[in-house]
């Protein structure tokens, strides 16, 4: 029995979408992918409003290889990591492990990283590059990027700002060129509500002339030989997965329809009435005002066993997801992205509700 995920990924997938992986397979040398995949391109930039000092590109990944890539391609010497929860905290560890320095800004998880305190420690002149997770979805925290963008390029423009919003990408606003960020990427198993297995990059041409001077970016995560191979033939540069290719081209078109807007406004009202339920009856995780619009973290006061709560949902065909390793039953998370809906929701919170008694 299929259980409708309402976990923070991967998400629900129509069968529309799901059939698209139904397409004969195509060469990834001819015409015809450079076809498919150019107009790709070209959805994602008008979707997110790219201008010409921004290139988009595809790579078949978890977005986690994006960790990689600017580790390997981005970052020179020394990058600041911004941590306040488990994956931005992985982002920082994969740096290192490219055999960069790095210097964590730590916050308590459930706070949300502020602009002051980046600018303090970039100060020193230190740093080359700064990382944040845009939608930290072990805490439910949405760091503010768009005030942390304008401070990075008024006071310290040639600090590369790379962003991971692996989660939040499409569901919040996540338009790169009013960011003012170098660096943003996501993973298509989250608010794409694609299968897992793509990620999505936006480069700006200065982070892009910033790996032209780093060596030994690697063989897949040289950001160099990624653009500019799709700039010389239109194509990846290694094997794409193709069916998933398909359903991005699908999903860019339904996207499109909707609008930006129109995406942003349907999370906005599903993560509102899920907060809402959230503090009438338990307590929010995540810092108030900084909370995700993807991803509700609930900080479960009433000590209600979760794990049960996922067993009973089974039988109604819903899923959400326990707390974060050491957040497991301490929290829990529901996840309001992609393709649900208000109504969608409502339904969930109703069984939840009946399940724990809640509305007694």
């Amino acid at each position: 029995m299929h259980k409708r995920l309402l976990i923070p990924g991967p998400t629900e997938v129509s069968a529309d979408i799901l059939l698209e992986q139904a397409h004969f397979l195509i060469g990834h040398r001819t015409g015809e992918f450079s076809e498919l995949y150019t107009g790709i391109i070209e959805k994602l930039i008008s979707y997110f409003e790219l201008p010409n000092s921004y290139k988009a590109t595809v790579t078949t990944s978890s977005g986690t290889l994006w960790f990689d890539i600017v580790g390997r391609s981005i970052v020179k010497k020394k990058a600041l990591v911004c941590s306040n929860g488990a994956f931005s905290e992985r982002f920082g560890k994969t740096i290192q492990d490219c055999g960069k320095e790095v210097d964590f800004l730590k916050v308590e998880w459930g706070k949300a990283i502020k602009s002051d305190a980046i600018a303090e420690k970039l100060s020193s002149g230190e740093f080359d590059t700064i990382t944040i997770c845009h939608n930290e979805t072990s805490t439910g925290v949405r760091n503010p990027i768009y005030e942390i963008g304008r401070m990075v390029r008024q006071e310290y423009p040639d600090v590369m700002l790379a962003i991971d919003s692996i989660s939040g990408m499409v569901g919040d606003k996540t338009l790169p060129s009013e960011i003012d960020c170098d660096i943003i990427f996501a993973s298509t198993q989250k608010c794409f509500a694609l299968p897992p297995g793509l990620a999505v990059g936006f480069v700006s041409d200065k982070a892009l002339e910033r790996a032209r001077d780093v060596p030994n970016r690697g063989l897949y995560t040289n950001l160099v030989r990624i653009l500019d191979y799709y700039e010389r033939k239109h194509q990846t540069p290694f094997t794409p997965n193709i069916p998933l290719l398909y359903t991005l081209d699908k999903r860019m078109d339904l996207l499109l329809e909707e609008t930006h807007e129109g995406v942003y406004q349907r999370h906005k009202a599903m993560a509102e009435y899920t907060q809402k339920w959230a503090k009438k009856h338990f307590r929010l995780f995540a810092e108030p005002g900084y909370e995700s619009v993807t991803v509700t973290c609930v900080e479960n006061t009433l000590a209600k066993n979760v794990k049960e709560l996922n067993k009973e949902l089974a039988e109604r065909q819903f899923m959400i997801s326990n707390g974060y390793g050491k957040l497991a039953e301490k929290t829990f998370r529901i996840g309001h992205m992609g393709e649900w809906d208000l109504a969608g929701i409502k339904e969930a919170l109703w069984h939840i509700d009946e399940i724990w008694g809640l509305t007694k």
